[in-house]
């Protein structure tokens, strides 16, 4: 059974910094994308990184902020915030690709294996 566990949310003022990690039992990181997407009230979940290996993308609004990696020795991903913005606040989720393909990795269909959300808000 596959399971994603989200930690490392919370409440920080603006230009703060917050590290997400995402924890994957049952499933390896290394060989499909890892993506992180976000959900504010009231708005459709959107992708924020994804990783593949040594490749990433992002999404426009957080390039030069945010940071994603993996560590495949424990089998965890990870999402630095710099510099955060009261418009960053949101559930943040990870996920796990179902295919191999990073190009497709902003879109939220693609992917099989979802964690639970972890919140993070930021305040002005």
């Amino acid at each position: 059974q596959v399971q994603l566990v989200e930690s490392g949310g919370g409440l920080v003022q603006a230009g703060g910094s917050l590290r997400l990690s995402c924890a994957a039992s049952g499933r390896s990181f290394s060989n499909n994308p890892m993506g992180w997407f976000r959900q504010a009230p009231g708005k459709e979940r959107e992708f924020v990184a994804a990783i593949s290996g040594m490749a990433t993308r992002y999404v426009n609004s957080v390039k030069g902020r945010f940071t994603i990696s993996i560590d495949n020795s424990k089998n965890t991903g990870y999402l630095q915030m710099n510099s955060l913005k009261p418009e960053d606040t949101a559930v943040y989720y990870c996920a796990a690709a179902a295919g191999p393909l990073l190009a497709l990795a902003h879109n939220k269909g693609y992917y099989s294996y979802w964690g639970q959300g972890t919140q993070v808000t930021v305040s002005s």
